[in-house]
């Protein structure tokens, strides 16, 4: 089992790298999540040294965060297009680049994020990189809070095993104030058909399932920082 410290660096590593893609005058996507925090603080730094860009952040701690380091937030009322996003993953499918985010709970304005984006940049350290979705990482899926119970027998009927994600003594809510089901499948064969059937369920409103969004995966790995591009 890989260190967790040297885990950590490699996904800085990689989130610096990312950053040098951003150039003067873009609009920039800010993930959520630790691997997303380390591309910010880099980004920050390239301001503060006169990069200017404005951003779109994907959650309201992204946007304290950016806001704190003197990043410049809008929202998709001024902008509707975004240039380059920044974000992590739980898994990446090395042959697709499909995803599966939403461990952090920020699944749906991530990928409202990423759907309006250009060029989608993925950091992952070496370790998220896997042959096929699934298995050793659940399936995070947002749902509404009001009837969660009854969309929950609804996913356990349909064999994914759902369980309701809890933030101490009540069930974690989204930013959007939704629920996660945090669903177990063995391995994903056929993510698209995956996603239409969860789209199907009533009271589902997104799922952890990205695909076709990603141009470019940057990982980190011991023998230095990898960009991996479609």
């Amino acid at each position: 089992m890989i260190d967790p410290s040297i885990q950590e660096a490699h996904k800085r590593a990689a989130a610096e790298r990312a950053v040098l893609e951003i150039k003067d005058g873009m609009l920039v996507g800010l993930g959520s999540g630790s691997t997303a925090t380390y591309a910010i603080k880099a980004l920050a730094l390239r301001v503060a040294a006169g990069l200017h860009i404005t951003a779109i952040p994907t959650s309201h701690v992204t946007e304290a965060l950016a806001r704190d380091l003197g990043i410049t937030v809008i929202d998709f009322r001024l902008r509707h297009r975004i240039d380059v996003t920044i974000d992590g993953a739980d898994q990446v499918a090395l042959a697709t680049f499909d995803l599966i985010k939403g461990l952090g709970g920020a699944l749906l304005r991530e990928k409202i994020v990423a759907a309006a984006t250009d060029r989608m940049i993925v950091v992952i350290d070496e370790t998220k990189l896997v042959p096929r979705l699934g298995d050793r990482t659940g399936l995070p899926v947002e749902i509404a809070a009001f009837g969660y119970e009854s969309v929950l027998d609804r996913l356990t009927q349909m064999g994914f095993a759902p369980k309701l994600r809890w933030s101490g003594q009540r069930a974690f809510k989204t930013d959007g104030g939704n629920c996660i089901a945090d669903c177990s499948i063995s391995e994903i064969t056929d993510p698209l058909a995956l996603e239409a059937r969860l789209a199907g369920v009533i009271g589902v409103v997104e799922s952890g399932l990205f695909i076709d969004m990603v141009s470019t995966v940057i990982v980190g790995r011991p023998t230095g920082v990898e960009v991996i591009c479609s």
